[in-house]
């Protein structure tokens, strides 16, 4: 009994009891705590010698409420087990780190509701700003970002009006550059498989550069070509199945995640096709899956890590008001070769 009521008191510390203790001001304590350099250096060790003692531990929240921060930063992700999105948040999470920012990450599912839900929790909790990462940008919101009190940027996601500050590649012309390689490498059936048709902003752009250098060699866009994915495993072996349904099949196809990339080879690979020979792949985000997998993936090089990481050093000139020239960053991309396409 006697050692769980001194736990339950350490873990009730306050700083008035440290203030008391040091024989100091609750204000000098708070100077401390904070790093406010103009304390001598004798009370200063002192109050230090009294937080360790009696193991005090500031309390962010009430921080926050004297001096409008709590140095806590809100990250919404749609799925923490995607390798895509783990690497921006650890692009993320450095740079918080770098700049004394704590993080508070929550899964959304790229779930709407549930989005706007944890965009309204973390402004409760008082965070400072929010990296947001989600699928598909609604006006809805678009209000709710604009509604905010602190800033918030979007990391691997766009917005039609550009009203928002954001990082990203420039996805229809990365989605240009690998089809015009595969037109350039003598193909005419090019199949796209594209992410969920629900979630029209990245997947749109990646289309319209698809159709783009079609339409650029005269090719006939066909339909049948586009195949739908969710950026799952399993939903590129599925889209395999249906590409060997095709009154015409395709020679090359172009891959909208890694994670679908892989099922599209293994699928064609179980129905014993061989990658490159029999079909061409060029896929879109080169995570380490992209390695892994054999044949190693030709893929589109978009920074993830670099989106995340500048998407946090963006938001950290937000909040402690810099001066931003430019709120809509766009990084660059290019391809790199491996095995799944031939040798030029």
């Amino acid at each position: 009994m006697f050692v769980f009521r001194r736990v339950l008191l350490v873990n009730n510390i306050t700083i008035y009891d440290v203030a008391r203790e040091a024989n100091v001001s609750m204000a000098t304590v708070s100077r401390v705590v904070n790093g406010n350099p103009n304390v001598k250096p004798v009370t200063r060790k002192k109050v230090l010698e009294v937080i360790e003692r009696l193991g005090y531990v500031p309390n962010a929240v009430a921080r926050g409420l004297a001096s409008k921060k709590t140095t806590t930063v809100g990250v919404i992700i749609p799925d923490i087990a995607n390798i895509f999105f783990a690497e921006l948040a650890r692009g993320i999470e450095d740079i918080a780190t770098m700049y004394k920012y704590n993080i508070i990450l929550s899964n959304s599912d790229q779930n709407k509701d549930k989005e706007l839900h944890l965009l309204h929790t973390m402004l409760g909790k008082q965070v400072d700003g929010i990296v947001f990462m989600g699928g598909h940008i609604t006006e809805e919101h678009v209000e709710e970002f604009e509604k905010s009190q602190v800033p918030i940027v979007l990391a691997g996601s766009i917005e039609d009006s550009e009203t928002i500050p954001s990082v990203n590649i420039d996805y229809e012309q990365a989605a240009y550059d690998s089809v015009k390689e595969f037109i350039e490498r003598g193909h005419k059936q090019i199949a796209f498989v594209n992410g969920p048709h629900y979630e029209p902003d990245i997947a749109v752009k990646k289309l319209d550069g698809y159709k783009k250098a079609l339409a650029e060699a005269n090719i006939p866009f066909n339909e049948e070509f586009i195949l739908e994915g969710d950026y799952s495993y399993d939903s590129g072996l599925e889209a395999f199945e249906k590409m060997l349904e095709l009154d015409e099949r395709p020679t090359a196809i172009f891959v909208g995640a890694d994670e679908m990339a892989l099922g599209v080879v293994h699928g064609a690979e179980d129905k014993g096709y061989h990658i490159p020979d029999d079909f061409e792949v060029i896929t879109s985000d080169n995570t380490r899956l992209s390695l892994m997998v054999r044949p190693q993936l030709t893929t589109i090089v978009q920074p993830l890590y670099d989106i995340g990481a500048v998407a946090m050093r963006l938001l950290t000139k937000l909040m402690t008001k810099e001066k931003v020239e430019n709120q809509i960053v766009v990084l660059p991309h290019r391809i790199e070769h491996r095995q799944s396409t031939r040798e030029q």
